[in-house]
């Protein structure tokens, strides 16, 4: 084991798992109205959770950015919480053995933080690695949420229906770890859900669905939610209504629809995403909760 990560991280509990899948699940970049969190705690909602590895967060946080909770009780002091970085065997849920890397990304050490988890990945012989996420996107609450995918080779690129793309963004540190276990040997792929524009601030249960269907075409991980489906159905029917008593509004639906339904069409005529997303988030906010 190098230097560099030694005392980086601790052994909890060592499980002797089958090939497992590690699903990274990290709070920070980009994760539009928390899909990826909530997909996260669905999972673990109806899973039994055993925390195998624990990482030195004095380390890796900057504490002034994510300072601990203080739980006072009639003034006196109950309990100070820490943040936590943990990787989690999560037993219950259909398919392969599965791992969850979740916590607030790190702030700092990033190559050191991604050599230890490649490491881990070799020692539990980790058979591929999904990162989850979800990004705002000019398509409509109307059609189904598309993902899109940051995969490790052409190979897992093509592996389903995801939407791919050739652009140059910021990288977050679970797409610089999906790049280093791939260098590794192990398959890696980011599952990124499309959130409507005008509600990336807000929840978003079909996208979470979604993000979840998703996981499981690619791994077999899967368990039903069917509070978050009816909560999915839900917030369909109530944006249906609100938007449905605007005329101006339901104009700008229409087109994201066309532009839906006709993805390679470059003649698709298309009000900004920026312009969209304020015209219909100030509209929805002067609404009852969605």
């Amino acid at each position: 084991m190098s230097d560099n990560y030694e005392h980086l991280f601790e052994f909890a509990e060592l499980k002797e798992l089958d090939k497992p899948v590690l699903i990274l699940a990290l709070d920070g970049w980009i994760d539009s109205s928390g899909i990826a969190h909530s997909a996260k705690e669905s999972l673990l909602s109806k899973a039994e959770i055993y925390t195998m590895v624990k990482f030195d967060t004095d380390r890796l946080l900057d504490h002034r950015a994510r300072r601990p909770v203080l739980h006072l009780n009639e003034g006196v002091v109950e309990n100070l919480e820490w943040p936590s970085i943990e990787l989690l065997h999560i037993e219950g849920l259909e398919g392969p053995d599965a791992c969850v890397l979740h916590g607030p990304e790190p702030d700092h050490d990033w190559k050191v933080f991604t050599d230890a988890v490649t490491n881990i990945c070799y020692g539990l012989d980790v058979s591929l690695v999904i990162g989850l996420g979800a990004y705002p996107a000019a398509v409509p609450h109307t059609r189904p949420t598309r993902l899109s995918c940051t995969a490790s080779s052409i190979e897992m690129a093509a592996k389903l229906d995801f939407v791919t793309a050739s652009i140059k963004v910021p990288a977050g540190l679970q797409a610089v770890i999906e790049a280093e276990v791939a260098l590794a040997g192990t398959p890696a792929i980011g599952l990124w859900a499309q959130v409507p524009h005008y509600l990336s601030t807000g929840p978003y249960p079909p996208a979470t669905v979604a993000l979840l269907e998703g996981l499981r075409e690619i791994s077999g991980i899967w368990n039903r939610d069917f509070k978050l489906d009816q909560n999915a159905l839900n917030t369909r029917s109530r944006l249906d209504q609100l938007i449905g008593n605007n005329e101006e509004h339901l104009t700008m639906i229409e087109k994201l629809e066309i532009a839906y339904d006709e993805l390679n069409d470059p003649g698709s005529s298309l009000p900004s995403g920026d312009d969209l997303a304020e015209e219909l988030q100030n509209f929805l906010r002067s609404q009852d909760d969605i």
